[in-house]
């Protein structure tokens, strides 16, 4: 099934930068699991263009983000004989998208609750709107979430904070986002796409392979010891240094020029 199939979520191309965009506005952009797995595609379209550096994950409309899964479909779709399949389908989407070798932003403005907080955990990089609502309500809905779920919580803000974010499943504004280690930056929210806009283009004029060697570093770095993969790491760094981008990045510091990467 291709994106085109599944009118919520699609993917834009503004140069060398993609988007993914979650657009069910009629729920505030809350995925359903057609949407979740549509995801997979989407990532894959954008990794597999080389014209795209950098992706962006933003929600439609001027309401939310994402506010959650689809509550409407979970005695059906998330009830104790089919989580599975659910489960599935959200663990397919969050693993896409933190399996990008490119960097990827999550755009936020309003709403950026439970499912929608998973996706922006995905991401590299979240920035926020003044208006970003976040939170995670599975103690008011009586759902479990699995440690592999939260350890990307976890590992950005700590366990202390998580624990509050999850007993209380109270929202949390755009600051107190900021002060926990939530989310990079907040801005105006008139302000928030050209921002991002400016990230993004920044990163994308920046060298592909070390951005990449960087990525899988800190990836690495998170992992425990027994499961770190330093052999890839290791091979990562050896091609940026054996790259066309290195001498050219050489070259352009001594000319005091601007570097024209390509990712070879």
């Amino acid at each position: 099934m291709s994106t085109d199939d599944i009118p919520h979520v699609r993917t834009e191309i503004d140069g060398s930068i993609g988007w993914i965009v979650f657009d069910h506005a009629a729920r505030r952009n809350a995925m359903t699991i057609d949407m979740w797995r549509a995801v997979p595609g989407a990532c894959d379209e954008l990794a597999a263009n080389d014209d795209v550096r950098v992706i962006i994950l933003r929600g439609a409309g001027e309401r939310a983000f994402v506010a959650g899964a689809d509550i409407s479909q979970f005695s059906e779709e998330r009830g104790s004989g089919s989580g599975g399949s659910y489960e599935d389908a959200t663990n397919g989407a969050e693993g896409a998208i933190q399996a990008l070798e490119k960097p990827v932003i999550c755009m936020v403005h309003g709403f950026c609750i439970g499912g929608g907080l998973a996706l922006a955990l995905s991401a590299d990089i979240r920035y926020s709107a003044d208006d970003g609502q976040f939170g995670l309500p599975p103690a008011k809905l009586g759902i479990g979430y699995k440690a592999e779920g939260l350890g990307g919580l976890v590992d950005l803000i700590g366990p202390s904070m998580a624990k509050e974010l999850i007993y209380t499943a109270d929202w949390f504004d755009a600051e107190a986002a900021l002060r926990m280690g939530l989310v990079n930056r907040v801005v105006p929210k008139d302000e928030l796409e050209s921002f991002v806009r400016t990230q993004a283009a920044t990163m994308a004029s920046r060298a592909p392979l070390s951005q990449r060697a960087a990525k899988l570093a800190i990836a690495d770095h998170l992992r425990s010891e027994p499961d770190r993969q330093k052999d890839a790491v290791a091979a990562a760094i050896k091609q940026c240094m054996s790259s066309a981008d290195y001498a050219e990045g050489v070259a352009a510091f001594m000319e005091k020029r601007t570097p024209k990467f390509t990712g070879n």
